[in-house]
């Protein structure tokens, strides 16, 4: 094998297929990346069993081939190499990088070594704007538990179309995040639970732009997200997501319009106060055209007051400040509606429309 490449064309698809080397495994041959130089195209390989990823670079092809290299190592290498064309030159047993006056060679092992990606039928899909889903999974993924075999459905996100309409849904015992959103088609009826772990990675890897397109194929055990250049491959969580809609009810008693800097500020604000990981209730007490934020703990008492705009009756309730800022930090609306139902009820920050919807858990509090 031999193929020329520029330096940083290089180095970004190697950053995209080591997303699915995993941290730890028993299988040395999954901390490798497979190169692949075939039928006009050079592909970089990542797969973890039950995450892969395959991405195309741009470069030159002058003998084809394919082979395995460590992906650690060939990683750094291509990272500190000076910012030129690349020469990748491969026997059987190793491998000479050359760039400019650098020269490195490598052991490489066997492509017929490393696992090949599950071939999945291409039958059930749904296309929509990377831009679209990225937004979905970054103002969802947070609520997701973490990785744990007695909550496993938790540590994923259900993933639900209906015709034209998809949503997002996480949970981990706590709280909930919801998006929804019309796609441009109707595509069927499908559900699946995606792990966090393959959503977290395909955020860093989905574009910024409208225009850009993912399809999405589903199968029974598998998802896969096709761009132009990159597929992500991930199996699925098996079970039956949770009843998500008998959690939430539409009922409230009071109903809280508050400016969404203004109050995110003020509990940034009040988590000064706090050690890490440290779990103080943060007070909000809603009276009239005022909400008053108060905290206290060993390393002092912070009181703030913020206008609003409120609808029925008062309430004095408590939540854990992380839950309450992570919601607040990727809604992108000005200002926002807080629903309360009482102080042993989860609020419910949602807009008009319900694109999106956050239930977060109340905890107790001493009243004085």
């Amino acid at each position: 094998m031999k193929i020329l490449c520029e330096k940083n064309e290089l180095l970004n698809g190697v950053n995209i297929a080591l997303k699915a080397i995993p941290s730890k495994t028993t299988m040395e041959i999954l901390d490798c990346i497979k190169i692949k130089a075939e039928n006009g195209f050079i592909e970089l390989v990542g797969n973890d069993m039950s995450l892969g990823i395959e991405t195309k670079v741009k470069g030159e092809i002058i003998e084809e081939g394919s082979l395995v290299v460590n992906a650690k190592i060939f990683s750094e290498i291509i990272r500190k190499l000076p910012d030129s064309e690349v020469a990748f030159t491969a026997s059987d047993v190793s491998a000479n990088i050359k760039c400019e006056n650098v020269n490195f060679d490598i052991p490489v092992r066997s492509a017929a070594d490393y696992p090949d990606l599950p071939d999945i039928e291409r039958k059930n899909f749904a296309i929509m704007s990377q831009l679209t889903l990225r937004d979905m999974i970054r103002q969802t993924v947070f609520s997701i538990a973490p990785d744990s075999e007695n909550m496993k459905i938790m540590t994923g996100e259900l993933m639900e179309i209906n015709g034209k309409k998809l949503r997002l849904v996480s949970l981990d015992g706590h709280r909930i995040s919801l998006r929804n959103v019309e796609l441009n088609e109707e595509y069927g009826n499908q559900k699946v639970i995606v792990p966090g772990k393959t959503l977290n990675e395909l955020l860093k890897i989905l574009s910024g732009e409208l225009e850009d397109k993912v399809t999405i194929y589903f199968s029974d055990n598998h998802i896969l997200f096709e761009m132009k250049d990159t597929i992500v491959l991930s199996r699925l969580i098996e079970g039956e997501y949770y009843l998500v809609d008998r959690m939430i009810s539409g009922d409230y008693e009071t109903l809280v319009h508050v400016n969404k800097r203004e109050i995110s500020e003020s509990i940034d604000r009040a988590t000064l106060l706090l050690k890490e990981n440290e779990k103080k209730p943060l007070v909000f007490d809603m009276k009239d055209t005022e909400m008053e934020v108060k905290l206290k703990t060993p390393l002092g008492n912070f009181d703030e007051k913020i206008g609003i705009n409120k609808e029925g009756d008062d309430i004095k309730i408590a939540f854990n400040p992380k839950f309450m800022l992570d919601a607040l930090r990727v809604i992108d609306d000005e200002s926002i509606d807080i629903y309360f139902m009482n102080v042993k009820s989860p609020c419910i920050i949602k807009d008009k429309t319900e694109s999106y919807m956050y239930l977060i858990l109340p905890v107790n509090f001493n009243a004085e």
